[in-house]
């Protein structure tokens, strides 16, 4: 691997980026000092630096379909620009309904929708064609919720993990969650004494884009604090919810309307990756699907054990593979800090975008 090229414009701590999918090669990125840096890979220098706030920027993403705007959460707020990098800049709007300081932001495919994981725990859902408060997603998690994601085959899908080690799925139409898998339980764990003594907290999730789902399935990518990344199937996730709510009812037991919470087993196709396959070795802290090449073909994992990890498990998705660090692992690639957040890009080249714990940003080629 050759030296990645480093991209200078913060002030402090880069803690997160994204990447332009409608013109390859533009990358936004935040940081600790309260300013986003966009960056043009053809060019050498920032193209654009934002100045957001004073408080550290948690998280950012751009609107699908119209990438001029952008929404970026800092401490408890989310605010809305409207950015052309050749003329102007200015704010749109800023929304203070989360009570405690956001984790994660995130826009649904359609453009109608944000959502906003905060410390207490809740989700807020946002419509941001009126500007109002649409639903706030409650008692799913009683821990803070670290990520959030649109699912985006499902119109009022979303899909939350939390440092309760719980990944939730919820219909944000009703506002109540439809399915719980406990990561917490020992069942789910896993089997390896190394990994058992760290817990399995949910630190970042993975949906793919709809483009995608022909090389990915309907899955979900999530990055536990012990190094564990499961794949999950949501599709066969919610069956075999509805399965088991079938023979209740058949039974003639009531279900209930707070979800179904599981633990592993037989319930729907996971795929589990852990240091025994080359995984990681301490907390993930964030997961991306590829955007370079054939779109959604690996998933990207950073960590805390200063590595980030290039899986190809597209192949093993359908249920009596088996798998083996021969061929799942495809690439791995060491670093000297601990993983904040990374994207990938759709180029052929400088297509891996780091954020470390320092303030210089990273761009590695992945093939």
């Amino acid at each position: 691997m050759s030296e990645p090229r480093r991209l200078r414009g913060h002030k402090a701590t880069a803690t997160c980026c994204t990447a332009s999918r409608l013109r390859p090669g533009i990358v936004a990125t935040a940081g600790e000092d309260g300013c986003v840096c966009w960056f043009d890979m053809r060019c050498k220098e920032a193209q654009l630096v934002l100045e957001v706030g004073q408080e550290p920027i948690s998280s950012l993403c751009f609107m699908p379909g119209n990438e001029d705007i952008i929404y970026i959460s800092s401490g408890s707020e989310v605010k809305c620009f409207d950015v052309n990098m050749a003329t102007s800049q200015r704010l749109l709007q800023s929304y203070n309904y989360n009570k405690e300081e956001i984790n994660q932001v995130a826009c649904n495919s359609k453009s109608t929708f944000l959502a906003s994981a905060d410390d207490s725990g809740d989700v807020k859902i946002i419509d941001i064609h009126q500007h109002c408060l649409y639903k706030t997603l409650r008692a799913g998690h009683t821990s803070i919720c670290s990520s959030v994601q649109f699912i985006p085959w499902r119109p009022w899908g979303v899909i939350t993990g939390g440092l309760d080690s719980k990944l939730v799925m919820w219909d944000f139409s009703k506002g109540r969650p439809i399915k719980i898998v406990d990561f917490g339980v020992p069942e789910m764990k896993g089997s390896s004494m190394a990994q058992c003594f760290n817990p399995a907290f949910v630190h970042a999730i993975a949906v793919p884009d709809a483009d995608m789902l022909d090389k990915s399935g309907n899955v979900c990518i999530v990055g536990r604090g012990d190094g564990a990344l499961d794949v999950i199937n949501i599709e066969s996730e919610l069956a075999a919810t509805r399965s088991k709510c079938t023979t209740k009812a058949h039974k003639g037991s009531q279900s209930t309307s707070k979800g179904s919470i599981t633990t592993p087993g037989t319930e729907g196709k996971r795929l589990h990756l852990d240091y025994t396959l080359g995984g990681h070795v301490a907390a993930v802290s964030c997961v991306a699907f590829s955007l370079f090449g054939e779109r959604g073909k690996f998933i990207i994992t950073g960590g805390n054990d200063k590595s980030v990890k290039v899986w190809e498990c597209s192949r093993y998705l359908d249920v009596g593979q088996s798998v083996s660090n021969d061929n799942i692992l495809h690439h791995n690639i060491n670093l000297s800090k601990k993983v904040n957040w990374l994207c990938t890009t759709p180029t052929e080249s400088e297509n891996l975008v780091v954020c470390d714990t320092t303030k210089v940003v990273k761009v590695y080629s992945v093939s």
